[in-house]
């Protein structure tokens, strides 16, 4: 296979960032990867490894760790670009522990761009949210939409970095940059040998299910079901995290290109179809014959109602579309949870 260049992998580890790392690796990049293992586990290398044949790179150390950084950046000349993944990521904690999110998020980002600017690295593709649009006025969202004040420090962080790549991108003339703003991903990989793996108690829907169907939990909370929505719980874009990554291969492989002539991009990534809470949980216990034991709990701070996304501009200017149902979504994730639960109990 021909060696198309050195991709940096920021949080490759973690659960999207694994993930891009076996699409990466499969259509011909050399990866590396940086992680601090906070949020992930060092034997996620292991399993790339199985599933694509080819070993990445790794690095643990912090991106709040400059030196490391800089260090990084002289040894690895020529790479081709970044895909950032690397941040805390949870709304609920972030309300609680805003600092932690504001020192974690953008010094990360801060200082990821110096290197880039010294060491003349062009291309960066930014893991974004649709947390930027708050609560939208309109559904679908579309990215010409309001950047609304954020409901969480979560959130605030990504419009932050945003800009800072923004105001990067037009300051440093090599710079160019493309912020993916993706809804909410879950399921796994074909493989089961990947996939959503939070430390602790999950902030998330789909890992907090299978960890309850598998026994681990006691009871799912679903928290509200008194929303302004036909089911009463909140409204989301689920996203097959594998059509997520294949997003960002595209999304680098345009900045590689030079395609990207405005040197900043926005995109959503999303399937543009809603889901409730309750109808993600009906399609788990569809796809698994698992009934699970959930309880109505209330209303979770940081939580917006519902959104979904408008993926027109990501569709026709990247050429990317989501193809993955729902129901490959749960079942995936199903797979993953038990297969990953069998070996670790070996």
């Amino acid at each position: 296979m021909i060696n198309k260049g050195k991709i940096l992998v920021t949080g490759g580890t973690g659960y999207i960032g694994s993930h891009t790392c076996v699409e990466l690796i499969e259509q011909g990049y050399e990866v590396l990867i940086i992680d601090n293992l906070s949020n992930s586990e060092s034997f996620i290398i292991d399993r790339i490894e199985e599933i694509s044949g080819v070993r990445p790179k790794f690095y643990q150390f912090d991106l709040l760790e400059a030196d490391k950084v800089d260090t990084f950046f002289d040894e690895n000349k020529n790479l081709k670009g970044i895909i950032h993944f690397a941040a805390s990521k949870a709304v609920g904690e972030s309300v609680k522990e805003p600092l932690k999110y504001y020192q974690n998020n953008l010094m990360g980002m801060v200082n990821l761009l110096e290197g880039m600017k010294l060491y003349g690295v062009k291309n960066i593709v930014f893991s974004s949210s649709c947390t930027v649009y708050g609560q939208p006025d309109s559904l679908p969202v579309n990215e010409s939409a309001p950047v609304k004040p954020a409901e969480s420090p979560y959130g605030y962080t990504k419009q932050v970095n945003e800009n800072i790549l923004k105001d990067t991108v037009a300051a440093v003339d090599h710079i160019r940059g493309i912020a993916l703003r993706y809804f909410n991903p879950i399921g796994a990989h074909a493989s089961g040998l990947i996939g959503e793996l939070p430390k602790g108690v999950p902030a998330n829907l789909m890992p907090f299910i299978t960890q309850t169907a598998y026994g681990l939990r006691e009871q799912l909370s679903v928290f509200g079901d008194d929303y302004e929505t036909p089911d009463g719980s909140c409204i989301r874009d689920y996203i097959h995290v594998v059509d997520l990554a294949k997003a960002h291969i595209i999304a680098i492989e345009r900045l590689v290109d030079g395609k990207n002539t405005d040197g900043y991009e926005v995109f959503n990534i999303g399937t543009g179809n809603g889901f409730s809470v309750l109808e993600v949980i009906k399609s788990f216990e569809k796809t698994t014959g698992i009934k699970l034991n959930y309880k109505v709990a209330p209303r979770r701070a940081g939580d917006i109602v519902q959104i979904w996304a408008d993926t027109k501009i990501g569709n026709e200017v990247l050429g990317w579309k989501a193809e993955k149902t729902l129901d490959e979504m749960t079942s995936s994730a199903w797979t993953w949870e038990k297969n990953y639960r069998e070996s670790a109990s070996q």
